[in-house]
């Protein structure tokens, strides 16, 4: 049987200020590591960006979409699905959002006055798919720890960024409340020691099929360890 391994949480350097690598770097990383495709899941405007924040809003969205659409034509040369994603944050309550593109973007300019829970009900109503992203992780950033049980589809039960005993408590609570359970290394850099991510038995056709894959839980959760040349 074939597998299609997917990472469904990267950045890069082009729009999240904590990123290490390129677009096009991430790209031919993962392409290396035998991975299918990844989700470009940048730092929303509401998170570690690059973007400005004084600029009108079709011009950060704009410069929002850069960094998917520089992985996006480096996975076209090399046959290598990238799919287009966000990591919205709320004071270090972080939802990884997928099944909506630049145009509802470009639609929604009020979208950052909404408060977290009226955020998730609105992107749900959209047709939008929520992750919560390491629930469970703790930093100097984070001033709580903040469940939303009735508003995500799924939680990151394994994140290549927390602790083990962080991704632990994420995979009872996804237990507890019968949400789906994923996994992403939350990738900044192409050195990193840890990936993770979601394997299909065949190739996704579009950001789309992922969500209706991974909502019939057609797909393992894989790990692996990292060596790197010195």
């Amino acid at each position: 049987m074939n597998s299609y391994i997917y990472d469904i949480h990267t950045h890069t350097s082009e729009v999240s200020k904590c990123g290490l690598v390129t677009p096009a770097e991430l790209v031919r990383f993962y392409k290396k590591l035998g991975f299918a495709g990844i989700c470009i899941t940048e730092h929303f405007f509401n998170g570690n960006t690059t973007v400005p924040c004084d600029l009108p809003w079709e011009t950060r969205v704009e410069l929002y979409c850069r960094g998917f659409e520089k992985a996006y034509e480096e996975g076209k040369k090399i046959g290598f699905d990238v799919f287009f994603g966000w990591e919205y944050s709320h004071s270090g309550t972080d939802l990884l959002t997928f099944g909506l593109d630049r145009e509802w973007l470009l639609k929604h300019p009020d979208l950052l006055s909404l408060k977290i829970h009226e955020y998730c009900d609105f992107v749900r109503s959209e047709g939008g798919f929520i992750v919560h992203a390491h629930p469970f992780r703790e930093a100097s950033y984070i001033s709580m720890i903040r469940l939303l049980p009735r508003r995500v589809d799924a939680v990151e039960i394994i994140n290549c960024g927390n602790t083990d005993f962080q991704n632990q408590c994420a995979e009872k609570y996804a237990d507890m409340y019968g949400l789906i359970k994923v996994a992403g290394s939350d990738t900044h850099s192409d050195q990193v020691s840890r990936v993770s991510g979601l394997e299909f038995n065949r190739r996704l056709e579009d950001i789309n099929d992922m969500i209706s894959s991974i909502r019939k839980g057609e797909f393992r959760i894989i790990t692996a360890n990292l060596q790197h040349s010195s």
